[in-house]
């Protein structure tokens, strides 16, 4: 009687490792990719939820669906004009197809850092700083395109790919910045200049209505005095036409001769 109860202890601890083995439980993120004897079948791919395996028969290995945030560590990069940055940048990818991202590829995760890493320098190294200093979006979606299409076989969708910072050289930031001085200096001096330019043609209209109507330089003459006259100034200052004084003028001019 006791080597039955024994005999039915091992029964019952064999079997409990056996489901142990056999039950799985995915979560909604999670996929299970299933390979039988080595092989995947048509239905290697499971979950989520509840999960039965065949022990010894069955090996499931795990795939998250999330989407991965990965910073692609700075890069050394000489841009097309010979300038020499270091560029960082971020990528954001997820798991599409559980099975080729087992199968295709031995792992998926450090495969798309390293391709990353090779196109951000190969794309930045065939532009010039300005381009990649102004046009970053344009840059940042030729990176997600080039990329994408490289991680399509494996099974992974590349959603983004953004350029975080871009490291300058000193030498270099002390010329952009002299010459974004230099740049403003120059707008300053043309917006004095148009601002001089027009004040000359309202001063020429202005004159060219005096001169139509005599009347009107002396009411222009009688507002001027007024305006003096509120500054309670002692001192009063009577324009004289320079006609008035030619006649002295010539006279000194024929007495001189």
């Amino acid at each position: 009687m006791q080597n039955i109860t024994v005999f039915s202890l091992v029964i019952f601890f064999f079997v409990l490792i056996i489901l142990a083995n056999s039950i799985r439980i995915l979560r909604e993120y999670e996929r299970g990719v299933v390979f039988r004897l080595g092989r995947l079948g048509t239905n290697g791919v499971r979950g989520p939820g509840l999960i039965l395996l065949i022990p010894l028969i069955d090996k499931l290995v795990k795939v998250s669906l999330r989407t991965v945030v990965m910073d692609v560590p700075p890069q050394d990069v000489i841009t097309q004009d010979n300038v020499s940055v270091k560029v960082n940048a971020v990528i954001y990818f997820r798991v599409i197809q559980p099975e080729k991202a087992i199968v295709e590829v031995e792992n998926f995760l450090v495969a798309t850092s390293q391709l990353s890493q090779t196109t951000l320098r190969s794309v930045l190294g065939q532009s010039e700083l300005d381009d990649l200093l102004s046009q970053r979006d344009k840059i940042n979606h030729k990176l997600q395109q080039i990329i994408d299409s490289n991680t399509e076989p494996w099974g992974i969708k590349v959603s983004n790919v953004e350029v975080k910072q871009i490291d300058l050289p000193q030498e270099m930031q002390r010329a952009m910045a002299k010459q974004a001085e230099a740049e403003r200096e120059r707008r300053s001096k043309v917006i004095a200049a148009e601002g001089e330019f027009q004040a000359s043609q309202r001063l020429a209209d202005a004159a060219g209505i005096l001169s139509s109507e005599p009347s009107a330089l002396t009411l222009r003459y009688l507002q001027t005095l007024r305006e003096i006259a509120t500054e309670k100034n002692s001192t009063t200052i009577f324009p004289i036409p320079i006609d008035l004084l030619k006649p002295f003028l010539d006279h000194y001019k024929d007495k001189k001769e």
